[in-house]
């Protein structure tokens, strides 16, 4: 498949290259930008996580694409759609997700690599809606859903099947975005 490239006013959406393995190994061995994960990664975690993402990408064209600054070409993170691979009461399911290193939060990356993504799940995939999900405690996070349009109700959080029942991470929030929403806003 040819291999997808967004671009917003300040971000490139793309494809994973070697480059970004080292950058991505460090976002995910810090303690802070981890703090909503059961734990950091090992360099092995993160190499074996950036191949299945990129073998996502290359067998389906679409997935967490890899987010570099336009104006420097750094990489600074993922940001994209999956599919869960857990069962519960939303699923099967569309998932937008997105993880940046610490020193590129608060410039409106997420939000902006987010919308983009969007725009590719319902325009070009045609979803009829894309959810997305954190622990209860992931307050940035949830700010982003709520700025891309993306609403919360209660009744659908849920306890993450993947994390132990009873630890700190295992209540998780879900935000929904239909289709229609989105062609409103």
């Amino acid at each position: 498949m040819a291999a997808i490239r967004i671009e917003t006013d300040r971000l490139v959406l793309r494809d994973w290259t070697d480059d970004d393995l080292r950058p991505f190994a460090a976002l995910n061995a810090d303690p802070e930008v981890m703090q909503h994960f059961p734990a950091p990664m090992s360099r092995t975690e993160s190499d074996a996580l950036a191949g299945r993402i990129h073998d996502r990408i290359a067998a389906e064209g679409w997935g967490l694409w890899a987010v570099e600054v336009a104006s420097s070409g750094r990489f600074v993170g993922f940001t994209g759609l999956s599919v869960p691979s857990f069962t519960t009461h939303f699923t099967p399911a569309v998932e937008i997700g997105w993880r940046l290193a610490r020193e590129a939060w608060g410039y409106g990356y997420a939000t902006e690599a987010a919308r983009a993504a969007l725009g590719y799940g319902f325009g070009v995939l045609d979803l009829e809606e894309i959810v997305s999900f954190t622990a209860v405690t992931n307050d940035r996070s949830q700010a982003v859903m709520r700025r891309i349009g993306m609403c919360h109700s209660a009744s659908d959080d849920f306890d993450h099947p993947r994390i132990e029942p009873g630890h700190r991470l295992s209540r998780h929030v879900l935000y929904r975005l239909p289709v229609d929403r989105w062609r409103a806003s």
